[in-house]
């Protein structure tokens, strides 16, 4: 084909992409749904003008559209790799675990379950052996989410439903084309009796192989990537590289899912680009594969639909009727799997609840686009399958396309309208006016400020605000009219209002570099999950949801694991370290939200609810004041240093500013603007250098490091430590039982235990000892309980030693017979037996 006619074909293609977004809104339709009207028509008439008698003077034309360089192969190796990464560099990956099995059951289940109910429906009709049936299914198993999502957003649908569609249509891509693989196999001449058990572990090997490889090649990209430092284009280039990079290995080298090698590539950039490169850099990155994304969807949808004339050239009424079969079978295999497996998964609470209208506009909204096109493509551009079986994929699966984008497509927005989904309830009404509310507060106090500092006119900058306050005074009565709406409906709107402001000072810290990279997208999924739960569940909701927040992840217990049978440390210092520095900032952003009550709230809802929701925060924060206070006594400094760090990160940021601004006034030249930037970059650098936690404390180390023992020769420390059995709890282990015989003491070396005693409960921390008082006192039946409150470090004593050691070191002799006769028992009695061991 002529270069400059397939230049000039494919500018053409993007003034049409360009003027069809606004066109679709006009006429209501989704966005894909027109591309591939488009494309249809263009295609339809190219090939009329083609072999038209009426003139010849726009074959040229009508050649170098019909020739474009459309292929299976351009579709599954420039386009689908595209897209495929940019979902999953985008998406929110921790909100998504919170649906991973539903999101999982739709994405392989639903993919397996829908080919083998097509392929077997489609048996009595096709005249087709059933493995040319069961290559139709998984053909038209995948699903392409753009069209809906485009609906979703537009409508402003459910933020979860959004992420359903998004998190199956990653995944069900790869399971069908792992499918339509082994059934092509099959298919072609020679090929001998299928075996079920070998296909399936080779699916399953495909998959899984396919995951790893796409990690282990973004980690390496993404070293790289770190490693160019603040060359945003460089990065980004990189980044254009990768998902070709691993698809092509992955299918190639290691003939395994490339599919599934993308979307593990990107996920694995997603998790690990924010914490590796500079948030501008991020954001730019993440920009440019939303525009990649968008032109390649375009054309996608484009340019498959310009096959589709050359596909359905000798449809029949037989074909359509079969297209009917595989459209019944379609639906019902997706109902079976949306209404039969997932209310299982929810009675064995693996899966969160999802509503009968989820499902219904989950089960209409699985529209097929380009995927489908290219693998019915691929079978047609291979002369060894049969030409009866060529023919027949292709106008079922085209046909079936075409009936999701033009019927389903087109009544999707219909359909949930009528379900009420995009409704909202009386409760978000009322929380979308108080928004309102207190937006056009702030506006009123900013632009009172800029009046009187550029000093306008009174009378003119008065009449604005009169007209402005009779807009503001409307929206502040608008909140309050709803009188049906309950005080503990208030406290609910407070909440979720709190929430919101939450999350905004969360990327407030991000963008001022007081929030590291490396935390950012958990605080971020923490603040929405606490947002979704709060408009659900309300104060209940919001405190069970932000007491999750801070506990301990899907991975502690592992790496507890770890580090207590294999002495592999740094996973657990690493979790606890971020643990850590989350509850500080957190803690520092709770504070700033009392302000923000009786700044904004208070105006809004009042005083008695602004007054419950100080106490909801109060809570808040002495959880947080425990949770520290616990740290604090098990990783003694290490609180300290987290908190410079944060002073020296805002210290940097202060720094920026101010050399920014002077550069902006023309203050400095561009040289000594580059000089000082070069020093702040070093500066942050290592101000975001979070403190080491060091978990891997040996005995030895843990008597020398215990001030009791300071009175010990070297030697005497040596036989202590071989006599210690060192001992790891986790939170909420109970240590010591009330009647529980007492034969050892405890030494705490690390972590920080809870004592109770007659009512009566103490904690203690680094350097104390619990289970003497029971042992000297002459009680071998313990009166309290023992409980750690956070991760511990103990070293446990038998009692015949301990004697001896307090007969070796009067200082800690003192500390216990004064604990012991505060209990009862008689100091002259417990000094004999101590200095008689």
């Amino acid at each position: 084909m002529d270069l400059v006619a397939f230049l000039s074909v494919l500018a053409a293609l993007f003034v049409v992409i360009g003027l069809g977004q606004p066109l679709a809104e006009r006429l209501r339709l989704p966005f894909t749904a027109l591309l591939a009207i488009i494309g249809i028509a263009i295609g339809a008439a190219a090939t009329h003008l083609l072999f038209t008698d009426l003139t010849d003077a726009l074959d040229p034309l009508a050649i170098s559209i019909l020739e474009l360089p459309v292929g299976a192969q351009t579709f599954l190796y420039v386009f689908l790799p595209t897209l495929l990464f940019q979902v999953a560099l985008t998406l929110n990956l921790r909100r998504m675990l919170d649906d991973w099995v539903p999101i999982l059951v739709m994405a392989v289940l639903a993919v397996v379950v829908s080919t083998f109910v097509i392929g077997f429906a489609l048996l009595p009709f096709a005249a087709q052996p059933l493995v040319v049936c069961l290559l139709v299914g998984a053909i038209v198993a995948t699903t392409d989410p753009s069209a809906v999502v485009s609906i979703f957003r537009e409508i402003g649908a459910p933020r979860r439903l959004t992420r359903l569609i998004e998190g199956e249509s990653l995944l069900n891509d790869a399971a069908a084309i792992a499918l339509f693989g082994a059934f092509l196999a099959l298919t072609l001449p020679g090929a001998g009796e299928p075996k079920l058990a070998t296909q399936w572990l080779t699916f399953v090997a495909q998959l899984g192989l396919g995951g790893l490889s796409g990690y282990l090649i973004a980690r390496a990209l993404v070293t790289m990537m770190e490693w160019l430092g603040s060359r945003r284009l460089a990065q980004v280039s990189l980044s254009l590289a990768l998902p070709y990079i691993t698809y092509i290995v992955a299918e190639q080298l290691l003939s395994v899912s490339g599919v599934v090698a993308v979307v593990a590539a990107g996920a694995t950039l997603n998790l690990a680009g924010p914490a590796r490169l500079p948030p501008a850099n991020w954001a730019y990155l993440r920009d440019t594969w939303e525009l990649l994304a968008y032109w390649a969807g375009s054309l996608v949808f484009i340019l498959a639909a310009l096959l589709v004339p050359r596909l359905l050239d000798t449809i029949t009424w037989w074909d359509v009727a079969l297209v009917g079969v595989v459209v019944v079978a379609a639906t019902v295999a997706r109902a079976v799997t949306l209404f039969g497996v997932l209310p299982l998964l929810r009675l064995a609470r693996l899966s969160p609840p999802i509503s009968i209208g989820y499902k219904v506009v989950i089960l209409w909204g699985g529209l097929r686009g380009a995927v489908t096109l290219a693998l019915a493509l691929a079978v047609t551009e291979n002369p060894a399958i049969p030409a009866d079986a060529q023919r027949l994929v292709a106008v079922l699966a085209t046909g079936f396309t075409l009936f999701t984008l033009l019927v389903q497509g087109t009544t999707l927005r219909w359909i949930i309208r009528r379900l009420r989904i995009d409704r909202l309830s009386p409760l978000e009404a009322a929380l979308q006016k108080q928004v309102v509310a207190v937006a056009l507060q702030t506006v009123r106090e900013e632009m009172a400020e800029a009046t009187q500092r550029h000093g306008m006119t009174r009378e003119i900058a008065r009449g604005e605000a009169k007209a402005f306050a009779e807009r503001l005074d409307a929206a502040v009565e608008a909140a309050e009219e709803s009188q049906e709406i309950l005080d503990r409906d208030r406290l609910t709107l407070g909440l979720v209002t709190l929430a919101g402001r939450e999350r905004e000072m969360i990327l407030e810290g991000f963008r001022e570099r007081t929030i590291s990279s490396r935390l950012i997208e958990r605080m971020l999924a923490d603040a929405a999950r606490l947002i979704e739960a709060t408009r659900s569940g309300g104060r209940t909701a919001y405190r069970a949801v932000a007491r999750a927040n801070i506990a301990h992840g899907r991975g502690h217990r592992l790496a507890s694991a770890l580090h207590r049978s294999l002495g592999i440390s740094r996973p657990l210092a690493d979790l606890v370290a971020a643990r850590f520095e989350v509850i500080l900032i957190t803690r520092m952003i709770l504070r700033d939200l009392q302000d923000f009550l009786d700044d904004r709230i208070l105006r809004i809802h009042g005083r008695r609810v602004t007054d419950l929701l100080h106490e909801v925060l109060s809570r808040r924060i002495e959880e947080l004041d425990r949770e520290i206070e616990g740290l604090r006594l098990q990783y003694p400094g290490y609180a300290d240093a987290l908190e410079r760090s944060f002073i020296r990160r805002t210290r940097v940021r202060l720094e920026e500013r101010e050399i920014e601004a002077s550069y902006d006034d023309g203050l400095i030249g561009t040289d000594l603007y580059n000089s000082l930037m070069l020093q702040v970059r070093a500066r942050r650098r290592a101000a975001e250098v979070r403190p080491r936690l060091d978990l891997s404390l040996h005995k030895r180390e843990m008597v020398t490091q215990l001030p009791m023992f300071a009175g010990l020769t070297e030697s005497q420390q040596r036989r202590l430590a071989r006599a210690l059995v060192t001992i790891y709890a986790e939170p909420g282990d109970v240590l010591l039982r009330r009647g529980s015989t007492v034969r050892s003491v405890f030494f705490i070396a690390s972590g920080a235990v809870e004592r109770d005693i007659a009512g009566q409960t103490t904690r203690l921390g680094r350097g104390e000892m619990f289970g003497e008082i029971a042992m000297l006192s002459g009680r071998q039946v313990r009166r309290g309980r023992v409980k750690a409150i956070t991760h511990c470090t103990l070293l446990r004593l038998d009692e015949a030693r301990f004697l001896r050691l307090l007969k070796r070191l009067p200082d800690l002799r003192a500390r216990a017979v004064q604990a012991a006769a505060a209990e009862g028992g008689d100091p002259a009695e417990i000094e004999a037996r101590i200095l008689a061991a």
